[in-house]
């Protein structure tokens, strides 16, 4: 049976198709932004969900170009905190002629997590960090890659630009308020771990999912162009991690656009993405993160995690 998945991000929305084996037969990524403005105003944006579902209806004749016979749509953190949601409901139904779900945090923290750590041979046990366009999830797995403990916090590239992050390129104290935003969010993540008996400081490695870190790997390699294969499994040095932070927050949008690996519609949030990324490692004092290309897409594809169709 051939299995189509598209995950509708706060900031992208992306389509995996595997077949019968298991082998991916495509796999798609476009920029679409259906978070924008929800942060601010708790409804999806007209031009948003617009350019959201027409990237939906394009996906939709790649996967029955495959023959996908069972097609999986999941939404996260811009559905769940939009008041309007019914009206992407309708719109997905009305595109797709299949009904979407909207992930729970614990949901989207499990398939995210089953997803990137079936990909990677890395010592256990192991976190995940999954930063998105609304929301950031932390999970922490034990030896045998069950999840132990997971918390997904209000804050994302998307989230954090719009509301700290306002001048391209940000000014120092918009930098240092974003900082003190992202404090304040991974001490709650690990007051909430810490009420099952887990800590992210569990783990022997921290892997890395989404299009924040999988482009600091990039970075990181000199990529001319984004290669996911070169990519996956990267380890990015902590330090590695800092110095692109600070040299992304120092130029304009525009300049970074202008490096190789940068996907179009990601220069504009890739400072707040890379800035919540090098707190978590700061904090939690990991020398390193394991870039994986595998991510809650997989784990929705394959049917892995606590979301059930």
């Amino acid at each position: 049976m051939t299995t189509a998945a598209v995950d509708m991000g706060s900031n992208s929305t992306r389509l995996l198709v595997i077949d019968s084996d298991g082998e991916v037969l495509t796999r798609k990524l476009t920029i679409t932004r259906l978070a924008e403005g929800v942060d601010r105003t708790g409804h999806l944006a007209d031009a948003a969900l617009a350019r959201t579902l027409d990237t939906l209806a394009l996906y939709r004749e790649i996967w029955e170009g495959h023959g996908a016979s069972h097609v999986r749509i999941a939404a996260t953190s811009a559905v769940r905190d939009a008041a309007d949601r019914d009206r992407f409901f309708s719109g997905v139904r009305e595109v797709a002629s299949v009904d979407a779900r909207v992930l729970s945090g614990d949901e989207e923290a499990a398939t995210a997590f089953a997803g990137a750590v079936g990909a990677l041979e890395v010592p256990r046990p192991c976190a995940v960090v999954d930063i998105g366009g609304g929301s950031t999830e932390l999970i922490v797995g034990d030896a045998r890659d069950t999840v132990v403990g997971s918390v997904s916090l209000q804050l994302g590239c998307v989230r954090l630009t719009e509301r700290l992050l306002p001048d391209d390129p940000p000014t120092a104290d918009q930098l240092e308020a974003a900082r003190a935003e992202v404090a304040v969010q991974l001490q709650r993540a690990d007051d909430v771990l810490a009420g099952v008996g887990s800590a992210v400081t569990d783990a022997a490695v921290l892997v890395g999912v989404a299009g924040t870190v999988t482009t600091i790997a990039a970075l990181h390699l000199g990529l001319d162009r984004y290669d996911p294969e070169r990519i996956h499994g990267t380890d990015v040095p902590r330090a590695a991690v800092a110095a692109w932070a600070s040299r992304l927050s120092e130029v304009r949008a525009a300049e970074r656009a202008l490096f190789g690996p940068m996907q179009p519609g990601r220069e504009d949030v890739i400072v707040g993405g890379a800035l919540i990324l090098a707190r978590v490692l700061d904090r939690y004092g990991f020398e390193a993160i394991t870039a994986s290309e595998a991510d809650i897409l997989d784990g929705l594809a394959r049917g892995l995690g606590a979301a059930t169709w």
